[in-house]
């Protein structure tokens, strides 16, 4: 079976940026590349899970987070990083939907599309609806990272037993070495 790291996007692997949909307004953590490189090159599957709730409110069309998408893509692709997929919930928070986290369904989708074992993939984020869709899913271990909204989360607690990380590259140090 293959395994996987699941990656939330706005503030885990960019900056978070209320309702971000212009490409020019993308900023990649540092380091971020070259972590994303060492999880794929280690045998990991990258799987981008984000919701863009902006598009099910209104604010911009779906088209502008394929263009984010691209863009992120095309910059990462200068460290050799490559996603296997993007899932992207759309809709409001208050809308029905299939894949909006904490919904697992999109890990689901990805196990069944990719072959994975959820027992040996990750899930990263910087939200608590991030760590509970890792948890709904049965995955091996939830990491939240500090940068986004993390450090506010991990002084709410109720995290189980997630792991917290300053940030993307000490949790890919973890994943790859502190098992």
């Amino acid at each position: 079976m293959n395994r996987a790291v699941f990656l939330d996007r706005d503030g885990t692997l960019i900056e978070d940026k209320d309702y971000l949909h212009l490409p020019e307004e993308v900023v990649i953590y540092p380091g971020a590349g070259a972590a994303l490189r060492r999880l794929q090159d280690a045998g990991f599957k990258l799987i981008l899970i984000t919701n863009q709730s902006g598009v099910g409110r209104g604010y911009f069309p779906i088209e502008d987070v394929h263009r984010v998408h691209e863009h992120l893509a095309r910059e990462l692709a200068k460290d050799g990083v490559r996603f296997e997929k993007i899932y992207i919930a759309p809709e409001a928070p208050d809308a029905p939907s299939r894949g909006r986290k904490p919904s697992p369904q999109f890990l689901f989708d990805a196990r069944d599309e990719f072959q994975l074992d959820l027992a040996q993939c990750h899930m990263l984020g910087d939200k608590l609806i991030d760590l509970e869709c890792g948890w709904n899913a049965g995955v091996k271990q939830t990491f939240l990272v500090r940068t986004g909204y993390g450090a506010k989360v991990e002084q709410k607690g109720g995290l189980k037993n997630a792991i917290v990380f300053d940030g993307l590259r000490a949790a890919a140090e973890w994943i790859l070495h502190g098992e």
